[in-house]
């Protein structure tokens, strides 16, 4: 399946990179036909800087953060972020107060929660939130409410790729869209076209990679 790997370079700046697997996939909300690598984006240092720096364009002068909630493995993305948007904005928005990068966690009812010591960032604050890839939505709309629930106020919305540009009236800002992907798809479950023609699935894919089947 790796050999089949297309690499995409960010038409915001070309250190930016990710692969695509042509197949059929499934995520938890849906069935899309590119698996997309992320893997050095995340976890490579000089890389997660560059995805960082970029990001921070969007929100350094015009959106007072206080905290970065990073999920799908983010924390190297949006600690560099918050590095990004703290030197870059105007001190006074911020009061050379630190930026938190926090990341929840999941109870034994699959709920997103923060625990007590964790809340005090969330709570009253400007929350930006960070992933790395949504289709559907609706882990952004959970993350949102979970935001919500322990009184922060989402400012804004990050992401390595969005299949959407907005959740309500907040924009998604996105290194790569599905216009970058060439002939990018994603199904519901009922409506995917490679199921109906009984065509195998490759593997299943979350936010840590994928599980060939």
């Amino acid at each position: 399946m790796e050999d089949r790997s297309i690499k995409i370079k960010s038409n915001k700046n070309s250190k930016i990179s990710i692969k695509i697997i042509p197949g059929h996939f499934a995520t938890n909300h849906s069935h899309i036909n590119y698996y997309i690598d992320m893997t050095t984006l995340k976890y490579r240092s000089s890389r997660a800087h560059e995805a960082a720096v970029e990001l921070a364009h969007r929100y350094a002068t015009t959106t007072e953060v206080d905290t970065i909630v990073c999920m799908d493995g983010c924390e190297i993305i949006g600690a560099f972020l918050a590095q990004e948007l703290f030197q870059s904005s105007n001190l006074s928005m911020n009061e050379s107060k630190e930026i938190a990068v926090i990341t929840p966690e999941y109870n034994s009812n699959s709920q997103m929660i923060f625990r007590d010591n964790i809340q005090t960032m969330i709570w009253g604050k400007n929350v930006l939130l960070l992933l790395a890839s949504t289709t559907t939505g609706k882990t952004i709309t959970r993350s949102l409410e979970c935001i919500k629930y322990y009184g922060g106020n989402t400012v804004g919305i990050a992401a390595i790729f969005s299949a959407i540009e907005k959740i309500g009236d907040i924009e998604i800002h996105s290194l790569f869209v599905p216009s970058d992907l060439p002939d990018y798809r994603t199904y519901k479950f009922g409506e995917c076209p490679d199921c109906q023609a009984k065509k195998k699935i490759d593997a299943i894919v979350n936010s840590f990679g994928y599980s060939k089947i």
